[in-house]
């Protein structure tokens, strides 16, 4: 049951990011979606990589304590790999946000495109 509610969150998370993604106008708030996104996609390989009563996969332990369930190390290495690279990319597009705004004097994308909306 906890992992239903475990893949439910996931598809919220990407779900949610996506659709700020689409309907938000400032970039700020684009950066913040495209954040939610990636942690809806680390959640779900996390979640794929679980294992019930799943152990360190520390193969000195083993002959000691009999048949063990170990986890695989990779997801994690992987997702630990994708939060720094996340982290820069994040920094990189927040630096660019800022040198934007200090050039034209928006965020707003449509008003960085040129296309006014006059409503």
């Amino acid at each position: 049951m906890t992992d239903f509610f475990l893949y439910v969150t996931v598809v919220l998370l990407i779900f949610f990011g996506m659709v700020a993604l689409i309907y938000k106008r400032n970039l700020i708030k684009i950066v913040i979606a495209l954040n939610i996104i990636e942690a809806g996609i680390n959640l779900l390989f996390i979640a794929l990589a679980y294992r019930p009563n799943g152990t360190a996969p520390i193969f000195t332990l083993a002959p000691a304590l009999g048949e063990l369930k170990m986890v695989l190390p990779t997801p994690q290495a992987l997702i630990l790999t994708n939060i720094v690279i996340g982290f820069g990319t994040t920094a990189l597009m927040l630096t660019l946000a800022i040198l934007t705004y200090q050039n034209n004097h928006t965020l707003d994308i449509r008003k960085l495109r040129g296309v006014e909306n006059n409503d």
